[in-house]
């Protein structure tokens, strides 16, 4: 009789993405040779799967057609070179899709029927634009069992903005406009870029190799979004600016026993705790996290206080601030496992722009054998308003262990009005933190003119 056991997240790895559409890089590029290139990918940078002993590919695609059907997990294995006893199935469950196959081959871990198992998703948007061929039953409208405007997903975003007053569209908005600001800073920092396998692609220019995702813009403000169109409703608050791109690509990802891991010399990055899905009325689907979200934790016996770090794959800005809301989770606030400097109140002179924190200690309950305290005050004369990236240096001392160091964090500051966003690295040299680790800082004035600042300090790995 199987036992139950864990399940582990060995390794994943995704195409860069690209815009969907003729003028993107993957327009001439076949959806399941995308998969093909993901899979490869993931299995070249594991050398010691045995991929004999994979017992099922899963792939996730919403529309199932052309080279974007024939049953992919089964189809893309033979064309990745895996051997013909790998068995493999497609699913759809729309947006969640990859994330159904990675826990139904999490479940048939834990339950003892795999060792080993390939969860993945393919979308290629430019060539099976979402709802393409789709013919809705008339009974959902006639009968009244479905808003109509719930077949419309830019509707049911707008939706919640009509829902929650609080949820405003300049919120959404600031949310939009930072997060372009912090994938770019990622990639600055390099963190993107080690699991994404190049995919060779032709355009009528010629060849070219995707090494990176099309689409993204750093440079994004405030006023930019403003001056966006409403294509979902005359005067509505859902943009391009505040909704997921059009996107072509692929993902893929590695599960496994915790035993087998250990068995065939896996290191795993994490593990699966609990999981669950949620039902919600269609026409305001974007709230399907909260239960999703309450279900999970009640499974596991957690609380939101337990979680450090979130991500949410939603495609409006509103849908991620419905759920921050509920949870009371700030909009832009960084939580993490790791060395974390907790929040601290602060008060700020906007009209100087400078932060007024010397001799502020932060600390953090989570790892109490450090500190840092701020030796000066930290001036943002020379940041721009517009968001532009300036170089600013906090001075203080970094306290570990008893051992204190005076110190300089490097950041790259940018600012909006009254928001600060500051990401950078700390040099660490100190007894076993001899390392280069990366940080994140981040401030907001909120309504009292006060600053909310947290410092991120990321704790090496050992050795």
């Amino acid at each position: 009789m199987a036992a139950m056991r864990e399940v582990v997240f060995v390794d994943g790895v995704r195409t860069p993405f690209g815009r969907a559409g003729e003028k993107g890089m993957y327009a001439g590029t076949r959806s399941d040779d995308l998969a093909v290139k993901a899979l490869q990918g993931l299995i070249a940078r594991n050398p010691n799967l045995p991929v004999d002993r994979i017992d099922d590919v899963g792939i996730a695609a919403t529309t199932q057609q052309g080279d974007q059907g024939l049953t992919l997990g089964r189809t893309v294995s033979i064309l990745a070179g895996l051997p013909e006893t790998v068995p493999g199935f497609a699913l759809d469950r729309m947006c969640a899709g990859a994330m159904t196959v990675t826990t139904l081959m999490g479940s048939a871990i834990g339950f003892g029927q795999y060792d080993l198992a390939i969860a993945g998703g393919v979308e290629h948007m430019g060539r099976h634009p979402m709802g393409g061929n789709v013919d809705p039953n008339p009974r959902f409208v006639a009968e009244k069992l479905v808003d109509p405007q719930a077949l419309n997903m830019g509707l049911t975003a707008e939706r919640l903005h009509d829902r929650f007053p609080s949820l405003t569209k300049e919120r959404a908005d600031r949310f939009g406009m930072l997060s372009q600001h912090k994938v770019q800073a990622a990639y600055d920092r390099g963190d993107i870029q080690p699991d994404l396998v190049p995919v060779a692609f032709k355009t009528d220019a010629g060849w070219g190799m995707a090494t990176e995702d099309e689409g993204r813009r750093p440079g994004t403000t405030m006023e930019d979004l403003a001056g966006l169109k409403t294509p979902f409703r005359p005067h509505g608050r859902v943009t391009a600016g505040t909704a997921s791109p059009l996107t072509d690509g692929s993902t893929m990802s590695l599960l496994a026993g915790g035993d087998t891991a250990k068995e065939l010399g896996l290191k795993p990055k994490m593990r699966l705790v609990s999981y669950a899905y949620a039902g919600v009325a269609p026409e305001v689907m974007g709230i399907g996290p909260i239960p999703s979200t309450e279900k999970a934790l009640k499974n596991a016996g957690l609380s939101i206080s337990d979680i450090g770090l979130f991500e949410l794959n939603e495609a409006f800005a509103v849908q991620v601030l419905s759920l921050l809301e509920h949870f009371e989770i700030a909009d832009d606030v960084l939580r993490s496992g790791e060395l974390i400097v907790d929040m601290t109140t602060l008060t700020t002179d906007i009209a100087k722009r400078d932060i007024n924190v010397r001799d502020t200690i932060f600390t953090t309950s989570s790892y109490p054998e450090a500190r840092f305290e701020v030796a000066e005050d930290v001036d943002l004369s020379a940041v721009p308003d517009d968001g532009t990236a300036a170089n600013v240096e906090v001075p203080g001392r970094l306290t570990i262990r008893g051992v204190t160091n005076d110190v300089a964090v490097p950041l790259q500051v940018m600012r909006h009005g009254d928001h600060v966003l500051m990401s950078g690295t700390l040099e660490i040299n100190r007894l076993d933190y001899n390392v280069r680790t990366p940080d994140f800082v981040a401030a907001k004035v909120d309504e009292n003119g006060e600053l909310n600042l947290r410092i991120v300090l990321r704790k090496p790995e050992a050795g």
